[in-house]
């Protein structure tokens, strides 16, 4: 081991020691302040205080596992989150992100080398000269006079945690694509089997028609009639199977592997065995902490920080390279002491004079950044305003149409098996049973439909109030 004098510590210390409390000055970037919020305090179209659910809170906060209550469901996400190639791709940003933040702070420190090592040289009397030094330094050293090396800093700094709120945000995106993904297989084999149920049904009241037919009862316009009711159900089938198979395939796309069938649903859940629902009550302060709007938020202040960076390169940078060791014609004097010391100081100062308008242009450029990014971020706050506003919307209607809607689905049914006991037993034409039977099938499939909606307006709800995902951490933050 180097074994230095005390003196030469002290030396060598002190222009690192003044280095460092000359770059604690404050930096240059105006102040941030995070403006008004650009939208109303409050949304239209809220669901009823009777609502049972989560608040805009637990909204935040909620892991999208205790909101998904379909245990099929939440094992297809955890594979999807953990395959996914677009996912890794934004997480793999994200790694990116940190390293370059982590490469910009190091600018901040000194960088203190140390090295041994000897000359020999033969002068032209003829003697020879044998030299050994051991030193430790620092070179290039820039103090940070007024905050460029900060301003930089932070620049990276908020555009690392801009990458990794885009990353929540992408996972966010991802659960509710994977449920919708999910929930849309599920309606369309809903549909698939209300298709092979009516195929099936029509072809019996074919058949009965044929017979009728026969005996003379009924006209052949009925048997055509009752033949465009089987042949519609039948086109159905083929197009709900081919919807099937795409369905699967684009879940298949989102998940990234293979999965049990058995995580497949059979037909659409109800509404409150798959996910809690959100009441009354909220506030559109809760949008602050949705990752997309804290990610332009961090870019916002990523270039608020590039304004420092441009006001400080109108003034003086000052360079320090400083070395200190010891010195001797014998390398083992200079590990027992017998050494002299030795030691270099130099610094640099540069003021810009003359630099063609290029200071100004960059400062110029810098605020117009901000003002983009300032742009940027009240946008993306109005952006999930109007994302919340239509999801309410929804939710504050869809009750009463699915009510709606089942009713029509009671109504219509009960029509059409009174009509067709009726055309059965010659009380009625064939043509109001065929009639209602159209209604009742196509009040069904609406039924399916609003059921679907229902569905994913909840998870949609969840989704764009932030998904729980706004107190996680994707990877530990550096300080």
């Amino acid at each position: 081991m180097i074994n230095l004098s005390h003196t030469v510590f002290r030396t060598r210390l002190l222009p690192i020691t003044c280095a460092l409390m000359l770059a604690g000055c404050s930096t240059l970037a105006p102040d941030y302040s995070r403006s008004e919020l650009p939208v109303p305090n409050e949304w239209d179209n809220q669901p009823s205080d009777k609502t049972q659910g989560l608040s805009d809170q637990q909204a935040m906060q909620v892991p999208w596992q205790s909101f998904i209550k379909e245990p099929r469901l939440v094992q297809v996400i955890e594979l999807a989150l953990s395959s996914n190639r677009s996912l890794r791709q934004t997480l793999a940003d994200v790694e990116a992100a940190r390293a370059s933040y982590r490469i910009q702070k190091a600018d901040l420190y000194p960088n203190l080398n140390a090295g041994l090592s000897g000359n020999r040289t033969k002068s032209s009397s003829g003697n020879i000269a044998t030299t050994y030094e051991a030193e430790a330094g620092l070179s290039g050293y820039e103090i940070d006079l007024f905050g460029k090396n900060r301003s930089l800093n932070t620049v990276q700094m908020e555009a690392y945690l801009a990458s990794e709120e885009t990353a929540k945000a992408t996972k966010i995106t991802l659960i509710g694509e994977i449920a919708n993904a999910w929930l849309t297989l599920a309606a369309d084999k809903n549909r698939l089997g209300l298709a092979q149920e009516t195929a099936t049904n029509s072809q019996k009241t074919m058949e009965i028609t044929k017979k009728r037919l026969e005996l003379g009862v009924d006209s052949r316009i009925d048997l055509a009639s009752a033949e465009t009711v089987y042949y519609n159900a039948r086109s159905n089938i083929a197009s709900y199977t081919t919807q099937v198979a795409q369905d699967l395939n684009a879940l298949k796309l989102l998940v990234g592997e293979k999965f049990d069938d058995n995580l497949l649903p059979e037909a659409l859940p109800e509404s409150e065995s798959l996910v809690n629902d959100v009441p009354a009550g909220l506030s559109s302060e809760v949008l602050l902490q949705r990752p997309d709007v804290l990610a332009a938020e961090h870019n916002l202040k990523s270039a608020n920080a590039n304004i420092g960076v441009a006001r400080a390169a109108f003034f003086p940078t000052l360079s320090l390279t400083a070395t200190g060791g010891l010195a001797s014609s014998v390398l083992s004097d200079i590990f027992s002491g017998g050494a002299s010391s030795i030691w270099t100081i130099a610094p640099s100062l540069t003021l810009p004079i003359f630099d063609g308008g290029a200071n100004d242009a960059n400062l110029a450029y810098s605020q117009a950044q901000q003002r983009k990014y300032l742009a940027a971020y009240e946008y993306a706050i109005q952006s999930a305003f109007s994302e919340v506003t239509n999801a309410l919307a929804r939710r504050a209607t869809i009750q009463q149409q699915l009510h709606a809607q089942e009713a029509l689905v009671t109504a219509a049914s009960r029509s059409y098996e009174l009509s067709l006991a009726r055309y059965k037993g010659g009380v009625d034409s064939f043509q109001n049973a065929l009639q209602a039977q159209r209604t009742m099938y196509s009040a069904r499939q609406s039924l399916i439909t609003t059921r679907l909606t229902d569905l994913d307006n909840r998870i949609t709800l969840y989704r764009v109030l932030g998904g729980g995902l706004a107190e996680s951490k994707l990877l530990q933050s550096e300080g």
